[in-house]
């Protein structure tokens, strides 16, 4: 039986997305954790989040768990969600500026205030709520996903990667954004699968059968 950890930080919805994960594919052994041999020695892993980058940062290095994540992105398939895709970025301007862990190359912006929609009516910060995102890239996470599938979102920062390869999807508000991002045995994505129902269960069943070597 294959096996995925969710990294636990103190940080994110784990109960929610371990119960999304096994009706995902009912055969995977889930296991929630912030031990780092469980989470090295788990064929894939997930890196959620929700909250503040900097009590991120700071909850994963008094866990002892930045090296272990690095060593993940190396050597198999890491999932990041909503606030755990943003940490994988250089670095974010929340809290005045706060160091990442630099996996792909970029920045990761606050919305403006005052954006609006073609209307010119203000759309709210943060971006909450159902929007489209359109795949970029072709990638067996997007498997059985019509393009415009709508997914949930809840943030106020958007990532910026430096090359425009690692965008895997955008997503309009009300310019377009990357929603998820790929570099080699990462996908991550600003929304939340287990909150998004047919398509991010299949999202993450998607996921749970993808194997970057082949």
């Amino acid at each position: 039986m294959s096996s995925v950890a969710v990294i636990d930080y103190g940080m994110g919805n784990l109960h929610s997305i371990a119960k999304a994960l096994q009706h995902a594919h009912s055969e995977t052994s889930v296991i929630v954790t912030d031990n780092p041999e469980t989470i090295l020695g788990a064929d894939r892993v997930v890196f959620p989040g929700v909250g503040a980058i900097r009590d991120c940062m700071n909850a994963l290095a008094d866990r002892n768990l930045i090296r272990t994540i690095e060593s993940v992105a190396a050597s198999k398939p890491l999932l990041g969600i909503c606030l755990g895709m943003q940490a994988l970025l250089n670095e974010s301007e929340e809290n005045g500026g706060t160091a990442c862990l630099g996996l792909i190359p970029g920045r990761v912006l606050r919305f403006a205030d005052d954006i609006t929609d073609a209307a010119g009516q203000p759309l709210k910060i943060p971006h909450m709520g159902w929007n489209r995102v359109k795949p970029e890239v072709s990638h067996l996470l997007w498997r059985g996903i019509p393009p415009g599938s709508w997914f949930y979102f809840v943030h106020s920062y958007f990532a910026r990667p430096d090359d425009s390869r690692n965008v895997a999807a955008t997503t309009d508000y009300p310019e377009p954004f990357a929603s998820s991002l790929v570099r080699e045995n990462i996908f991550a994505v600003q929304f939340h699968p287990e909150k998004s129902q047919e398509a991010g269960l299949r999202l993450l069943a998607n996921f749970l059968n993808w194997d970057p070597g082949r």
